[in-house]
């Protein structure tokens, strides 16, 4: 039986962090995302979860860039004001997917990555469990994946992370922490490879996962088409009921998305959908529904004795969490109706 990390509670902030964090907001633009000004804040909520985990995606800017938009670094560190005991990254972590970029310009975006949200994490003791994105490393791009690549494997020990199976990391692993069997495979384009979902299914039947206490599968294009101009062939994952039907034999929980720029948490059949918005450039609408595009953030509070799991986005602009009713109750789209699930739901036995 492999080791397993017990949940430890969020620490509150030392005298230390805490001027720390008061600089960092104060040269972001004021106090209020720490809770110290009039504006509404992302502060850490009064009751604490047996584990928080934290959940991004698509953070890039337009092909190429070397820089983000000032509401990454805002909503990170909003983010990291909650104290999650792991951040996960749902892909398109800089903006490649372009042709003629060279390996210089490829791993200067993954420098500026690392500067910008990679450094940070690590600084604040976050595990940082990532996925690839089809601007990270799309098939059919393969200086992109060789950047990614040399970007990654040396960082790999250094992430925090207990994994299972390193099989070809970064764009396909298995990880253990705080009790939950995570899985990351690569979904960068609407194929997820046949010898990969093998793999996954054997992941899922082996010991580490069914002594979890919770499973959890990460790869950035989505089972379904939630926002306006995304829901389409290619943008989605092929297969997407056999691919359900492996996750749900395997026990899995949720899949974990992003690649829509849009958030909206389903329920379809015995799993959970959490499609994560973007918290860089190009957030998209949803498919039906009033809420403005907008720079989101999410988390996943885990409950182990009261067997339930509370999900939660902000908004960047603000920093308070996104009204759960503000969501349409189901989108229709390419592939049928899409519900919304519950916030706060039981743990999938």
């Amino acid at each position: 039986m492999l080791p397993v990390d017990r949940p430890r509670r969020p620490m509150p902030l030392s005298r230390r962090q805490l001027l720390q964090l008061t600089a960092a907001g104060a040269a972001g633009g004021g106090l209020s995302w720490l809770g110290l000004g009039r504006a509404p804040s992302a502060a850490a909520p009064n009751r604490s979860p047996d584990l928080r985990l934290g959940l991004i995606s698509d953070l890039n800017s337009s092909y190429g860039s070397t820089t983000y938009i000032p509401q990454v670094s805002q909503g990170l560190r909003q983010l990291l004001a909650l104290q999650p005991q792991l951040l996960v990254c749902a892909g398109d972590m800089v903006a490649g997917q372009k042709r003629g970029l060279s390996a210089g310009q490829l791993d200067a975006m993954w420098e500026s990555f690392a500067r910008t949200v990679l450094a940070p994490v690590r600084r604040a003791g976050v595990p940082f469990l990532p996925a690839v994105g089809n601007h990270d490393g799309s098939p059919g791009f393969t200086a992109d994946r060789e950047a990614a690549r040399r970007f990654w494997q040396p960082r790999r020990q250094g992430l925090g992370l207990r994994f299972v199976d390193p099989a070809d990391f970064p764009f396909h692993y298995s990880a253990l922490q705080n009790e939950v069997f995570w899985l990351v495979w690569d979904a960068s384009s609407s194929r997820v490879p046949t010898e990969q979902l093998n793999w996954a299914r054997r992941q899922l039947a082996s010991p580490a996962a069914r002594q979890a206490r919770l499973r959890l599968v990460v790869g950035h294009l989505p089972l379904a088409g939630i926002s306006q101009g995304r829901d389409r062939p290619g943008e989605v994952l092929d297969q997407a009921s056999a691919i359900q039907e492996l996750l749900e034999a395997g026990g899995v929980q949720a899949y974990i998305s992003g690649h829509q720029h849009a958030w909206f948490p389903a329920r379809r059949g015995g799993l959970d959908l959490i499609q994560l918005g973007a918290l860089g450039s190009g957030p998209r609408r949803l498919l039906q529904g009033s809420i403005p595009p907008q720079q989101t953030f999410s988390t996943l509070e885990v409950n182990w004795q009261n067997n339930a799991l509370l999900e939660t986005t902000y908004a960047v602009a603000t920093g308070r969490p996104v009204a759960w009713n503000r969501l349409p109750a189901q989108l229709s789209g390419r592939s049928g109706s899409l519900s919304r699930n519950v916030q706060e739901r039981s743990i999938r036995r």
